[in-house]
């Protein structure tokens, strides 16, 4: 594997405490994707891969370890910077398609935009754009009400990607979706990564997304068991250190 890392993370620890109940949610994860990789992070319910695509992500704190994006460590970012960073570089779907019900596709599409200052008729033809590339340029005009389960989940494509990020963080992307309409968003998902080079991380439950990535790393009680190298988390590990070994030596 080269060393073109734009995700890397290091001994990542996480603990919720709710009342006297201590849960260890990440003990000491080591990961890394490369630039235009699609990795799928699959285990059972309450092991931690939401908590630590959120981590990743910056949507929440990490109580220990450290995490890199693009080069650059989330520690170092306030919080403004990390809203910021996340609505210029990266998308997120999630499995709630998180529309407003009163706005229209497009509206809904170019929201993020007119939230970071763009213009708004450039916001406008960059969100016709993204539902044209997701196949709903017709329905622009249409409220998520008046959208098929499969159709709302596009337009929640087209919004994470009208900011043409680096990186798209999907949290069950086809949880609610009927297996047709699973199928068909992850064919889009696929296509975006091979013609985009989009590095798409994954959390999903279903083995068949799951296989359509270019790996997948199984977690199990906030642990690595395999990260898709067939060397599991120590193969991992070694990577990262291969790659600093590389940079320094540069």
């Amino acid at each position: 594997m080269g060393t073109n890392l734009i995700i890397e993370a290091r001994g990542l620890k996480k603990t919720y405490v709710t009342g006297t109940q201590r849960v260890e949610a990440l003990r000491g994860i080591d990961f890394a994707v490369q630039q235009g990789e699609m990795v799928a992070i699959m285990g059972p319910s309450g092991c931690g891969k939401t908590t630590m695509l959120n981590c990743l992500s910056g949507l929440d704190d990490f109580d220990a370890g450290t995490v890199h994006i693009a080069g650059r460590a989330l520690k170092d970012m306030s919080d403004n910077q990390k809203t910021d960073y996340r609505a210029k570089k990266m998308g997120f779907v999630f499995q709630v398609y998180n529309l407003l019900p009163v706005l229209s596709a497009v509206e809904n599409v170019e929201l993020p935009l007119l939230v970071s200052g763009v213009h708004p008729r450039l916001a406008r033809r960059r969100a016709l754009a993204a539902l044209a590339t997701v196949q709903l340029e017709q329905w622009a005009k249409h409220r998520p009400a008046e959208l098929s389960g499969g159709q709302r989940q596009r337009v929640t494509v087209a919004r994470s990607l009208v900011n043409e990020p680096a990186i798209v963080w999907a949290d069950e992307p086809t949880g609610a979706l009927d297996s047709e309409a699973a199928g068909s968003i992850m064919d889009l998902m696929c296509q975006l990564n091979k013609e985009n080079g989009q590095t798409f991380v994954v959390v999903t439950h279903a083995l068949e997304v799951g296989e359509r990535a270019d790996r997948i790393v199984r977690m199990r009680d906030g642990h690595i068991e395999d990260a898709g190298l067939g060397q599991g988390a120590h193969g991992m590990g070694a990577m990262l250190d291969e790659r600093r070994a590389v940079v320094q030596a540069g």
